[in-house]
């Protein structure tokens, strides 16, 4: 009733929306009842509320302004505050903010010519038992004022961890494709002896020059059928976090340049930063770090003779 009262109150006055609403609803809050809640001091929850909406602001705009009532629990936990599931949406009702909705993207995948005969080794189980055994790949477009730029993504199965990137204004292989590729390969934590790699079938991977890289590390190609997602569901749903969290959170991007650079930091947040719900809200960084802690574990110790 107050808040209602103070957001009309200038344009007809306290007095009458009191007397109005106790006509219609009876038994509403009386002017004079309404100046003395506004004299009574704040009370400890609204003090600790104001406190918390004030760091929860923070946090979220931290986060690109895309974390919903949970990963906004998780990290006001993982922060080192008290706060229950259940108070975080109530605060985050109060301060205005909300997660990021993804929506559908236009296909982007340009299948090649060439006869490709490659096998499925994913079969749409997007789980790996370590770091480096399994990549996926894709492409996705991003809209500027001066037209048409493209990202494309590797991503370790394992971590979620973008392992590398390349953002062009070309979609041709040694421009884009190929170059996350090599980034990817210049970024890998561990060895890659079992590593499979997982696309689509479009032109850009089908290109005799990637499949000559991929055969050069000794990685073991896998492609899906065409035209089915499904196929590639993990690399389709980063594009789809790439586009929701960053490209469409903010005013359109002018340049390739200021795609690239806004690409840079958002993988760079993606890797280190991000809370992901199926790593058990941790980051790929410290998923990647816990893997590597077990391995020296269980290396068998040094005895002296």
């Amino acid at each position: 009733m107050i808040t209602y009262i103070d957001m009309y109150r200038d344009q007809f006055g306290v007095e009458l929306i009191c007397r109005t609403l106790a006509a219609r609803e009876g038994r509403f809050i009386t002017s004079r009842g309404y100046r003395a809640a506004k004299a009574r001091p704040d009370c400890e929850r609204q003090i600790r509320d104001r406190e918390l909406i004030a760091v929860m602001k923070d946090l979220h705009a931290r986060n690109y302004g895309v974390y919903g009532v949970r990963k906004m629990w998780h990290a006001m936990r993982r922060s080192g505050w008290r706060i229950g599931r259940d108070q975080v949406a109530r605060l985050m009702r109060q301060a205005g903010i909300s997660g990021v909705v993804r929506g559908r993207k236009p296909r982007t995948t340009v299948p090649g010519r060439a006869p490709d005969g490659r096998p499925d080794l994913v079969m749409r189980d997007f789980k790996a038992p370590a770091p480096n055994r399994l990549w996926v790949a894709d492409i996705t477009y991003v809209r500027t004022s001066y037209g048409f730029v493209y990202t494309a993504f590797v991503i370790d199965a394992y971590s979620r961890r973008i392992t590398g990137w390349a953002t062009r204004s070309s979609m041709t292989t040694h421009a884009l494709s190929l170059e996350a590729l090599e980034h990817a390969l210049n970024t890998a934590t561990t060895g890659i002896a079992d590593l499979v790699h997982h696309c689509d079938r479009g032109s850009q991977y089908v290109a005799i020059a990637y499949t000559e890289r991929l055969a050069a590390a000794g990685i073991s190609p896998s492609v899906g059928t065409v035209g089915d997602s499904y196929d590639n569901a993990l690399a389709e749903t980063v594009n789809g976090l790439y586009k929701a969290e960053l490209i469409y959170s903010q005013p359109a991007c002018s340049s390739l340049t200021d795609v690239e650079f806004a690409t840079m930091n958002w993988v760079h947040w993606w890797n280190t930063t991000r809370l992901h719900e199926v790593l058990g809200y941790q980051t790929p960084a410290e998923v990647e770090a816990r893997y590597a802690e077990s391995l020296t574990h269980r290396e068998p110790s040094l005895t002296t003779i």
